[in-house]
């Protein structure tokens, strides 16, 4: 008998019960008398964030020192996972050297719409090149003996009603798009966990949801490793046992434990589900210490100097009309722009890194000319604007640092437009009419609308760079650096464009009524031009591409430097299906590789097909023969694939889904999805534990003096000022009074009782809700 089956022999049932959530925010529980240690977790998906005083989900309160990496927005342009697997590694490094067991991430959830607030911290729309480049991330970390958390499973791609919306979708759109980069995070990096997601998914919460955690993710795809909650995710823990969701997360609530024990003793639920997750988190926690033990060089000066160079590898070079970059060392230089004196590096949230060092662009731009232009909140006067106009009017060329600041951006609320400030745009403005040669420096975690790209000579998109941003922006600027990256998403000219522009965000639940037809997929269809495509990005060098060849199931590529600098360039590969049959995007990524050429210098690059590339979803993977196009830097190639016939539904004809025109409509997208969607009204009487605060306080006078009691609380935190605007504001009330009564327990600590109580008088029963306090249950 192994240590895990001795110690679950000897483990009472309401030990192995509580085993399964946590003992504190970060910590899982330890227990002295079967050697079983506890387990520390933190966030991490560009950067470790631990906290070991005043513990927070949303970056509040402070973390230990830690290198802060390029956000994923910056480091998914490299399309480099080889890039990802050195930050992993780094990553993992620091985690050892902090007594880390558990990194939460990364992140695979796709970028469905620009407005998510929380887009900076996925990479793609495209789920091929995310799932790519998180298994590259966890190959690095794991492979330095630290664990990660690949999250959020599955289908969350907004911030609004996050926590009990539920995500309404084909099974096509689920498995070609939403799971595939999952999927391929899981085949192919390995991760030690999965982290579930906060919203329903088809009506079952992703905590209970036995088809996603065990027959998809372990049945179908070999996971071998434990599934946590996301913290406060966990709906019903007894159906969570029985679908596979193994640690509640965070600790310190008993969240449903007594429900549980009561449940197995009467045989609704059978101890195994217990035992099943009981060993998950026995094998987490054992492996996890056992690599502790072995230590690794933590070299921060080297994990710098990786951050600058992932900045520069992620950064896209938009436009470069004249050649205006790279700069001239000679050159007098303006600099506008409030981003250039405190760069917008990282964004807000969970993810939010305390930095070991910060390089500003202004600092690494010695001898420039500076106007700050506007204010930090994005906001300029006449007076700022003036000034910046003649500091550009003085200099040979003007910088102007613009985008998104941290206001606009972050965890816990979605974006409410795709517009810059007002006060950078005019800044933009106001230089370009002074200076011709005025090159834009943006920073934002995602696509924004471009009104003024005409105006100016060259754009430079930096995403948000990390700690050592400033000094990649002055490398590249200056030509000591290539921007090596490519657009990892579209960007449309205004957000009507968007295909699930009238539906995002507009009810409580995420309708996914686009299907299969998410950014390029849909602008390519649909014949809408975008102000830069996916796959995008110029260099400071030239490519040319020649002899594209296909050998069975070869593909083969030559590429050549024909510019007069080093440079990398991004093969990526496309393939078309036939015409006909069932409804499908004119080409999808199906491989990419990164490769570094010095000027003359060619290179041939062979990639490998399989049947996936060329399968859609039809009750499982199925190929349609006929004759696909293979699609690499301009050049094509025919294959022909036998196959099976799939016959299109009566449906599809001159449908949304086979035209892409115009926007897709709920009617057609219920004839799809082969049910109506009815959405559900909380009302008095029928809430439940998954309702908010928010939901029931227009009905219940108890809930709203419990939304003021908590508001004034949070205010307190800011001076006492109910500051709306305030990021670090609106993500506290969102993941306090915009939670589930079940998550505000969780996250709070609170025992049971509290919450069940004020649940029941919502719904009007007072003295019931009073014993239920009293009796804590």
């Amino acid at each position: 008998m192994d240590r895990i089956e001795m110690i679950l022999t000897q483990m009472s049932l309401e030990e192995k019960i509580a085993l399964c959530s946590g003992r504190s925010f970060w910590e899982t529980k330890t227990y002295e008398k079967y050697g079983i240690p506890s387990l520390f977790m933190c966030d991490g998906p560009h950067g470790l964030r631990k906290q070991e005083n005043a513990a927070d989900m949303m970056g509040v309160n402070a973390s230990r020192p830690a290198t802060c990496f390029p956000a994923e927005v910056t480091t998914a342009a490299s399309w480099d996972p080889d890039l990802l697997e050195r930050i992993g590694v780094a990553v993992a490094e620091e985690a050892k050297e902090q007594q880390v067991g558990l990194v939460l991430g990364p992140g695979a959830n796709l970028k469905r719409n620009p407005l998510c607030g929380r887009n900076f911290e996925y990479f793609s729309e495209d789920p091929f090149l995310a799932g790519k480049l998180a298994a590259g991330f966890i190959r690095g970390a794991e492979g330095r003996g630290v664990a990660t958390s690949l999250k959020h499973f599955a289908v969350n791609s907004q911030e609004f009603c996050r926590f009990n919306s539920d995500s309404i979708l084909d099974e096509r759109t689920l498995r070609e798009l939403y799971l595939t980069a999952f999927e391929i995070a899981v085949r192919e990096g390995k991760p030690s966990t999965v982290m579930c997601a906060y919203p329903k998914l088809n009506g079952t919460h992703c905590s209970d949801h036995g088809q996603l955690l065990t027959g998809i993710l372990r049945k179908e795809w070999g996971f071998d490793g434990m599934v946590i909650t996301d913290w406060g995710a966990m709906n019903d823990r007894i159906e969570g046992f029985r679908a596979g969701c193994d640690l509640n997360m965070p600790g310190g609530s008993g969240y449903m434990e007594k429900d549980v024990l009561k449940a197995v003793k009467s045989g609704v639920l059978p101890e195994s589900a217990v035992d099943t997750s009981a060993r998950r988190v026995l094998k987490l926690v054992l492996q996890a210490a056992e690599r502790q033990k072995k230590l690794c060089a933590c070299d921060y000066g080297a994990h710098h100097t990786l951050a600058r160079e992932a900045a520069e590898a992620g950064a896209v070079l938009l436009k470069n009309e004249d050649g205006v970059l790279p700069l001239d060392a000679t050159a007098k230089v303006a600099v506008v722009g409030a981003m250039a004196r405190q760069m917008r590096y990282q964004g807000a949230g969970s993810s939010h890194i305390n930095p070991l060092r910060l390089s500003q662009p202004l600092e690494a731009l010695p001898g420039a000319i500076y106007a700050p232009g506007c204010d930090d909140r994005g906001e300029t006067t006449e007076t700022l604007l003036l000034e910046a106009a003649n500091a550009a009017r003085g200099a040979d060329t003007a910088v102007v640092f613009a985008g998104l600041p941290g206001h606009l951006e972050s965890e816990g609320f979605d974006r409410a437009d795709m517009r810059m400030p007002q006060g950078h745009i005019r800044m933009i403005e106001a230089v370009a009419q002074a200076n011709p040669n005025t090159v834009v420096v943006l920073l934002c975690g995602c696509a924004v609308e471009c009104p003024w790209a005409d105006r100016v000579k060259a754009i430079l998109y930096m995403g948000l760079p990390g700690q050592a941003g400033g000094e990649a922006v002055a490398d590249l600027l200056y030509g000591r650096a290539d921007p090596g990256g490519r657009l990892a998403e579209s960007w449309p000219f205004v957000y009507g464009d968007v295909p699930s522009s009238e539906i995002y965000d507009k009810t409580k639940d995420a309708l996914y009524e686009e299907g299969i037809y998410v950014g390029y997929r849909f602008y390519d269809k649909a014949g809408v031009p975008v102000r830069w495509p996916f796959g995008f990005g110029l260099s400071y060098t030239s490519f040319a591409y020649s002899d594209l060849t296909i050998g069975g199931d070869t593909v083969c590529v030559t590429v050549k430097n024909t510019g007069a600098r080093a440079g990398s360039e991004v093969v990526q590969m496309y393939i078309a299906p036939p015409s006909g049959g069932l409804h499908r995007p004119v080409r999808e990524l199906k491989n990419f590789r990164k490769v570094f050429l010095q000027p003359g210098e060619s290179e041939t690059v062979t990639f490998a097909l399989d049947e996936r590339d060329f399968a859609l979803w039809q009750d499982g993977w199925r190929v349609p023969g006929g004759h696909y196009t293979v699609h690499i830097g301009g050049l094509s190639a025919v294959i022909e694939k036998a196959g099976a016939e799939l016959v299109p539904p009566a449906w599809q004809a001159g449908s949304w889904y086979e035209t892409c025109a115009g926007k897709p409509c709920q009617k057609e997208w219920e004839t799809m999805l082969g049910r109506r969607y009815v959405p559900q009204t909380p009302r008095k009487g029928s809430f439940t534990m998954d309702n908010t605060v928010e939901e029931m306080k227009d009905t219940s006078l108890v809930m709203r003096l419990f939304h003021g009691a908590v508001e004034h609380t949070i205010a307190r935190s800011f001076g006492g000022k109910k500051d709306r605007e305030n990021p670090e504001f609106r993500m506290l009330m969102a993941s306090s009074v915009g939670s589930p009564l079940r998550s505000m327990q969780i996250s709070g600590g609170m025992k049971d009782g509290l919450m069940q109580g004020l649940l029941e008088m919502a719904n009007g029963h007072y003295l019931r809700g009073i014993l239920r306090m009293i009796k804590g249950e």
